[in-house]
């Protein structure tokens, strides 16, 4: 099955002419950008034009998003990047260990192993929600788009100038990334025609963010400067002087908190864009990500760091108390350098229906996985008692320097539910897809944006 991987063409795929459609949106009001820049010490180039209204209506609809038990995978995939060029695919499941037994056995199996690129891979996304899609970033300066389900490659995206630094699907429907060359892009994911070239950084952007609405995005780059983007119109919402340089900016799940982080700090802001607090990690930071907790009861955050542990932080109600470490996640040898978690259904044996899985890689060549279910409850105070929580499964690469680290839905479906026809299930997905486009109006091929 990697084979036809291994086979395809790595020629750039000649995008399709896009349809024309008019610049303005049949519901201005769903076009408002849903955040409010405060005057804070930290210089402010432009405000945002919004209402506490209009931010109140994008927290629910984050809320009302959220994915239904019922509609959530049974096995899940994990695709790694490595210094090596290598990217490795596995298929996780979880099963009973016993027919009567309410214990879990996790399992993973490798789907492919290929060279992908001809530098090294410095970043991996794939699509939410079926997971139709992969796309790979490296210091080749070339995005490489695969087809997970058929596991083959569709062609390869030369838009940027500079290595890729960041990949991120904010929907099934629409792909950004990020470069060395200081720009982002935004491409549709039906033909891959580039949408928007965002401009503004004034070098290398690190890292992007996009808000659980997919109405707002962050990105953080050398120049210093957090800067804002308003999806919907596609263009430059906010910047903001920070001070140092963010190598990372992450939403909360909520969308109500954001984080920058800058070598081991993680300063915490407010949706205006206030300093809430900076917590000081005791190592190098390498990956963090906000997650929910599996019985609902608050956010974590994670954080991936040179001391060859994942520390879990609580995210405490009042948004300026300081996070505090709730647990840590061992089992690697090195710096754990990437992370990532999806939601997936359990068997019906099973204590709970579904949890939330987190995967980790390392310099040390393994891919660890996690069940966040197993996390203990949140405590009123802090205490110096800290669990450590060993993987549920582990894959040893035997050797690979791994670099990145995504997760999308598997290919087995849950053995207690039915199975959709592939033609009802495909033009529902198309419809799906469609309706998801209807949400970015403002953004016509091909246009750059400063």
């Amino acid at each position: 099955m990697s084979s036809k991987l291994k086979s395809a063409k790595t020629t750039e795929r000649p995008a399709k002419k896009a349809k024309h459609r008019e610049q303005g949106h049949p519901n201005p009001e769903k076009r408002k950008v849903s955040f409010q820049v405060a005057s804070t010490s930290n210089k402010v180039t432009r405000e945002i034009d919004t209402s506490p209204e209009t931010l109140k209506a994008a927290d629910a609809s984050v809320i009302s998003d959220k994915e239904p038990e019922s509609s959530l995978p049974s096995s899940f995939k994990i695709i790694a990047g490595s210094y090596e060029r290598l990217l490795y695919g596995l298929q996780g499941t979880v099963s009973a260990a016993s027919p009567a037994s309410s214990e879990l056995e996790w399992t993973l199996k490798p789907i492919f192993i290929f060279p992908a690129h001809v530098s090294y891979i410095k970043s991996v996304a794939a699509s939410p929600q079926g997971g139709k899609w992969l796309a790979t970033g490296s210091g080749d300066e070339i995005i490489k788009v695969w087809d997970l389900r058929r596991r083959k490659e569709v062609g390869g995206l030369m838009q940027h100038e500079g290595s890729i630094t960041h990949l991120t699907f904010p929907s099934r429907s629409h792909l950004i990334s990020a470069s060395e060359d200081g720009t982002l892009c935004v491409f549709r994911a039906r033909d891959w025609a580039v949408l928007r070239s965002l401009k503004g950084h004034k070098g290398r952007v690190n890292s992007v963010s996009v808000h659980p609405s997919g109405k707002i995005a962050l990105s953080v780059g050398k120049d210093r400067t957090l800067y804002m983007w308003d999806l919907m119109r596609g263009r430059r919402a906010a910047s903001v002087k920070l001070g140092f340089e963010g190598e990372l900016v992450r939403w909360s799940t909520t969308g109500s908190l954001l984080i920058v982080q800058h070598q081991k700090s993680i300063n915490v802001y407010s949706t205006e864009l206030a300093n809430l607090h900076t917590l000081e990690h005791t190592a190098r930071i390498h990956d963090v990500k906000f997650a929910q907790r599996v019985d609902g009861t608050g956010e974590v955050v994670l954080v991936a760091a040179e001391d060859k542990t994942t520390t879990v932080y609580e995210v405490h109600p009042d948004a300026s108390t300081l996070l505090r470490p709730a647990a840590r996640l061992v089992g690697h040898g090195n710096r754990v350098k990437a992370l990532d978690t999806i939601r997936i259904a359990l068997l019906s044996t099973s204590p709970l229906h579904s949890t939330t899985i987190l995967s980790t890689v390392s310099s040390d060549g393994t891919i660890n996985v996690y069940d966040l279910s197993l996390l203990p409850p949140p405590t009123p105070t802090e205490t110096t008692d800290i669990a450590e929580i060993s993987p549920v499964v582990t894959y040893d690469s035997k050797g690979s320097r791994l670099t990145c680290v995504t997760l999308a839905d598997g290919d087995v479906d849950h053995p207690e539910q039915p199975t959709p026809d592939k033609g009802v299930k495909r033009k529902l997905e198309t419809e799906e897809e469609e309706e998801e486009e209807e949400e970015w109006l403002g953004l016509s091929e091909g246009d750059d944006i400063t």
